[in-house]
């Protein structure tokens, strides 16, 4: 059997960084606090925990002092980089560059539209931890939609800049754009930016292609991740025979009956260590 994994398929640069950055603190640190998972893989998770690192949530955040703590790529809102400054926290910020950036333009968008009353309108996942520190960087003012029903929170009588989660599709980012261009008046200040990070968005085309070329399609990627949902259903689309796991023990020996090839592929969040795993598990007992 022909096992070929993708070698597009893992961390974005962005995950990378936070992870080698999380490694470096870890050689010298004697405790390192990270708020919330650094990434959405429980594998890579327990790894780095092994290796000294404890993940804490925002409630547990906000009663420590005198501690290193490190902020994953996602981004945090300034509320935290507050709370570090009153409690001698030291902050490893490990904030993805392209989510950087984006939190400084819907600032500085927000604070042009604000004597317009205009609204920023956030296309992300409620609750997401880019999206709650993107929101956060205006008071959590922004709008946050999803899909069309809920372009029906927007004032289209009123200013619109209209941005997006770095990790969304960029089809359905253009369909409600359309949407928001169509409803709003003639008059209407309309600004729309296409935030989406193109190494991610660029895995859809791919792994389109990628998938077609294996009889089995094994997708790994933990449980947590949005994007490994996105991903894998758009793999399950162009080959019925993608299966999505979280670890090799997850394989099922069903899955290869008859198959000659078999691709692994994953998401942004998933570590290449995890995807080898896998294939030397299908290679030695399929």
């Amino acid at each position: 059997m022909r096992v070929e994994i993708d070698k597009r398929s893992g961390f974005c640069f962005g995950v990378i960084n936070a992870i080698k950055t999380a490694e470096t603190e870890l050689k010298e640190a004697e405790q390192l606090f990270c708020l919330g998972d650094i990434v959405h893989n429980s594998a890579e998770v327990e790894r780095l925990e092994a290796l000294g690192m404890k993940t804490i949530s925002k409630e547990e955040y906000f009663h420590l002092s005198n501690c290193k703590v490190l902020i994953r790529a996602h981004g945090e809102p300034p509320e935290t980089y507050e709370y570090a400054r009153k409690n001698n926290i030291q902050l490893i910020d490990a904030t993805c560059p392209v989510v950087l950036h984006l939190q400084e333009r819907i600032k500085s968008t927000y604070q042009q539209y604000e004597s317009q009353h205009g609204q920023m309108v956030i296309f992300g996942k409620p609750g997401h931890a880019e999206v709650e520190g993107l929101s956060g960087q205006i008071g959590n003012q922004a709008i946050v939609v999803q899909n069309k029903a809920d372009i029906e929170k927007i004032d289209f009588t009123r200013p619109i800049a209209f941005y997006s989660q770095t990790t969304k599709p960029v089809a359905a980012f253009n369909e409600l754009a359309a949407l928001i261009r169509a409803r709003a008046g003639e008059n209407v200040p309309i600004k729309i930016k296409d935030t989406i990070c193109r190494q991610v968005a660029n895995r859809g085309p791919h792994l389109k292609e990628f998938v077609k070329n294996f009889d089995v399609v094994i997708f790994v990627a933990g449980w947590k991740s949005s994007n490994g949902l996105s991903l894998f259903n758009l793999c399950q689309e162009e080959n019925p025979r993608t299966y999505r796991v979280a670890s090799a023990e997850d394989l099922d020996p069903s899955w290869f009956s008859g198959a000659e090839s078999v691709g692994i592929c994953g998401a942004t969040s998933t570590p290449n260590w995890l995807m080898e795993k896998v294939a030397a598990t299908i290679k030695e007992r399929f």
